[in-house]
């Protein structure tokens, strides 16, 4: 393979899961990347095409398995697209190795390592290289991630939420003891792994709420939020499965100050998120449906206020896989490098 001087060399751990295949897809039409290694601790040795053969005449590359020596020797930086549990294992000899490091699991992004191993129920990272790690929510920390060594990539529910959340939280237009976030995600959030939760027979014409009050993207939105509002902040957040592929949507619940309208509202987004490629605030009295984003790096966002009880309705929607994974992980990599923050970014959703 032959690899322009001025190109990124990058590798893909875990290159075999929904969220891994996906950074494939992208970095694939990347003008400043180039895919050198993809990296399976379960399918090394063989050609990446057996494992999806959409990839097939576009990407035919042999699994490596987990070797930071070996990457290094073929890349600048790596994505890990690994379960949480084991990045925190993996990224310290990744970046002993001398590799910049994106990762997309959950064992990086919360700082309080109690917090860390209440919710996720693993052993921490290192304190030294958690302390390192930058939490790469682009529209909030496009700044702390220029330059860096390590980011961790933010959980799929925490950036439709948080989204949907910081403009008001900020402008603290918003009674932030109300908050109460009702999310759903499409079946490709559960990963590729078979199990009775993602069952087509279970899932089909299903609907069903999951680890309620305990899922581990309430500590993450809770840390970012109340740093925003430099106040602690905890919010009701409930999760469920519908049966689709791909999407999250967002739908959250506040009280409001009471001192403006919908139009503020929308114009206080519009403004907030005026730089930003990747969000689009919608009109009043249009709310986004997940299918408007789909393969797509957008987060879309409508309101509703209800003048009747003083509550306004946030609703933000993403593409799980995208903005919600490995987008976001692309968009962090290109504010990384002091790179145009949408590049190679610019897909039209998928629609219908």
């Amino acid at each position: 393979m032959h690899v322009s001087s001025h190109q990124l060399k990058v590798a893909i751990v875990g290159s075999t899961g929904y969220g891994g295949v996906e950074l494939i897809r992208f970095l694939q039409h990347h003008p400043n990347v180039t895919i050198t290694s993809v990296i399976s601790a379960s399918s090394s040795g063989k050609p990446i095409s057996e494992q999806f053969p959409h990839l097939n005449g576009m990407l035919d590359m042999v699994l490596d398995g987990v070797d930071p020596q070996e990457t290094a020797s073929k890349a600048d930086l790596v994505f890990l697209a690994t379960p949480s549990g084991v990045s925190s294992e993996l990224v310290p000899q990744y970046l002993e190795a001398g590799l910049k490091v994106i990762d997309l699991s959950g064992d990086y992004r919360l700082k309080d390592t109690n917090q860390y191993e209440k919710w996720y129920k693993h052993k921490p990272a290192p304190a030294d290289v958690l302390a390192e790690a930058v939490y790469g929510l682009c529209e909030l920390k496009d700044n702390d991630v220029r330059d860096v060594r390590l980011i961790s990539n933010p959980g799929c529910y925490s950036t439709a939420s948080l989204l949907g959340l910081l403009p008001a939280v900020e402008a603290g237009w918003v009674n932030t003891d109300t908050i109460i976030i009702d999310a759903k995600s499409g079946v490709s959030g559960a990963g590729r792994g078979t199990s009775l939760t993602s069952h087509y027979a279970e899932m089909n014409e299903n609907f069903k709420a999951y680890k309620v009050n305990k899922h581990q993207h309430i500590p993450e939105i809770e840390q970012v939020l109340s740093e925003v509002a430099n106040k602690p902040v905890q919010v009701t957040f409930t999760t469920h499965l519908v049966p689709m592929t791909r999407g999250i949507m967002s739908t959250m619940y506040m009280k409001t100050d009471g001192g403006h309208s919908e139009q503020e509202w929308i114009d206080l987004y519009r403004n907030y998120y005026k730089e930003r490629p990747f969000v689009r605030v919608r009109s009043a009295g249009q709310w986004p449906a997940t299918k408007e984003v789909t393969g797509s790096n957008y987060c879309d966002i409508g309101f509703a206020l209800d003048e009747r009880t003083g509550r306004m309705t946030v609703i933000s929607v993403i593409d799980n896989l995208v903005k919600g994974a490995a987008g976001q992980a692309i968009q962090n990599l290109n504010l990384m490098m002091g790179w145009e923050e949408n590049l190679g970014l610019n897909m039209v959703p998928v629609y219908p």
